[in-house]
C-alpha cells in the first residue's frame, strides 16, 4: 500500500467505528460538498479539499510529496521534531523507515482540531442528554479550545518533517473511535458492575496491563469508592478532547452512573463528585496505544503486516495476528 492509501484506509476504518455510526461522518462529508459548491471562487482557494472525504479534521497528511509504499512505519503517540531526527539518523543508518506516525495531532491538524468535539453532542444525546443541550453546552467549551492553539507555532514539526524529507502523517480520531467502541462493547448492559469490577476489566486488557507493569498511569477511580455500584457505564474516548464540565451534571441526570474516559481535567473531576456520579480515567496513553492497535489490525488484515519502530510512548500490541496477510504484499 501507498502512504495515501494507509491514511485513507484509517478514515475509513475511523467511520466505520464512529460511535455516532457511519450515517453521521458521511452526511458531513456531503454537506460539506455542498458548501464548497456554493462558495465563490474567492473563498475556495481557502478551502481544505482533503475535507470532502475526511470528516475528522484532527488526522491529516503533513508531508507525502513522494507517495511512496510502506513496509516499514516509525510510530508514536507524539511526534515531535526529535522523533523527526530519531527516523532521519535511524535511515542514516539503513534502517529505511517509510512513514512517520503520530497519533496526537501535529501541524494545521493540531490548528483545526477542536472542530471533531462537535461530535460529542451527538455521542452524548445517545446517553439519553437532549442534544439542544448537549450542543449548546459544547459550542462554548469549542470556542474556548479554539482560542487556546490559535497562538501555537502550528508548522514546526512538518516544517521540519518537510526539510529532512520524511513522510508524516497523523491518525487521531479514527483510532480513538477504536477505543470508544471496543470499550463501550465490554460495558454495554453490564449494569450490576461494581467500581472495583469495572478496574478489574480495564486492567485485563493488554495496553492497560502494560501501562500497570511498567508502573506507569493505567486504570483508577478518581470520583467514587471500589465497592460502590457503578450503574449505567457510559465511555467518553473521543471527540478531540474533553468536554464541557456541566456536561458531567447533565449525564447524571441522564441517568448514567458512570463515565470511564481517558483523562478529566480537576474541575471534571469536582463537578462529577459534587452530581454523585462516578469516575474512572482509564489511562491517556494506554487508551491511545489501545486504539492504534485496534486500527493497525484492520490495515494489517488488509494489506499485510508492517514493520513497526515503536517510539514516544506506542507499543504495537496485535491481536488475530494469524489473520494478517503475509508481509511485503502490495496492492
Amino acid at each position: 500500500m501507498k502512504i495515501s492509501e494507509f491514511f485513507s484506509y484509517c478514515i475509513k476504518c475511523g467511520i466505520d467505528a464512529d460511535p455516532r455510526g457511519q450515517e453521521e461522518p458521511l452526511d458531513e462529508l456531503k454537506k460539506r460538498a455542498e458548501e464548497f459548491k456554493k462558495k465563490p471562487p474567492s473563498e475556495k482557494k481557502y478551502f481544505d479539499k482533503s475535507r470532502l472525504t475526511n470528516p475528522y479534521a484532527d488526522s491529516r497528511i503533513l508531508n507525502n510529496s513522494s507517495d511512496n509504499f510502506v513496509k516499514k512505519i516509525l510510530c508514536g503517540i507524539d511526534i515531535d521534531v526529535g522523533e523527526l531526527l530519531l527516523a532521519d539518523t535511524l535511515n542514516r543508518s539503513g534502517a529505511k523507515i517509510d512513514l512517520v506516525v503520530s497519533h496526537h495531532p501535529v501541524g494545521y491538524a493540531y490548528g483545526s482540531f477542536y472542530e471533531v468535539m462537535g461530535m460529542q453532542a451527538r455521542i452524548q444525546a445517545g446517553w439519553g442528554v437532549p442534544i439542544n443541550i448537549a450542543e449548546e453546552l459544547l459550542e462554548e467549551r469549542m470556542d474556548i479550545v479554539e482560542r487556546s492553539v490559535m497562538p501555537r507555532n502550528h508548522t514546526q514539526v512538518s516544517d521540519a518533517a518537510a526539510i529532512l524529507g520524511i513522510p508524516l502523517l497523523n491518525v487521531h480520531t479514527p483510532a480513538d473511535n477504536h477505543v470508544a467502541s471496543f470499550l463501550g462493547s465490554m460495558f454495554k448492559d453490564k449494569n450490576n458492575l461494581k467500581l472495583k469490577d469495572v478496574i478489574e476489566k480495564l486492567n485485563a486488557v493488554e495496553e492497560y496491563d502494560l501501562a500497570r507493569r511498567k508502573f506507569l498511569p493505567g486504570p483508577k477511580i478518581v470520583s467514587g469508592k471500589p465497592e460502590r455500584s457503578a450503574g449505567r457505564i457510559v465511555v467518553d474516548m473521543t471527540g478531540g478532547t474533553e468536554g464541557a464540565v456541566d456536561a458531567v451534571c447533565k449525564l447524571a441526570l441522564a441517568g448514567c452512573g458512570t463515565i470511564v474516559g481517558m483523562h478529566f481535567s480537576e474541575k471534571h473531576i469536582k463537578k462529577a463528585r459534587e452530581n454523585h456520579i462516578n469516575m474512572v480515567i482509564a489511562g491517556h496513553i494506554p487508551s491511545d496505544n489501545l486504539g492504534l492497535n485496534l486500527l493497525f489490525d484492520k490495515v494489517e488484515k488488509k494489506y499485510g503486516r508492517i514493520q513497526f519502530v515503536e517510539c514516544s510512548g506506542f507499543r504495537r500490541i496485535p491481536r488475530n495476528r494469524s489473520l494478517s496477510k503475509k508481509p511485503g504484499k502490495k496492492t
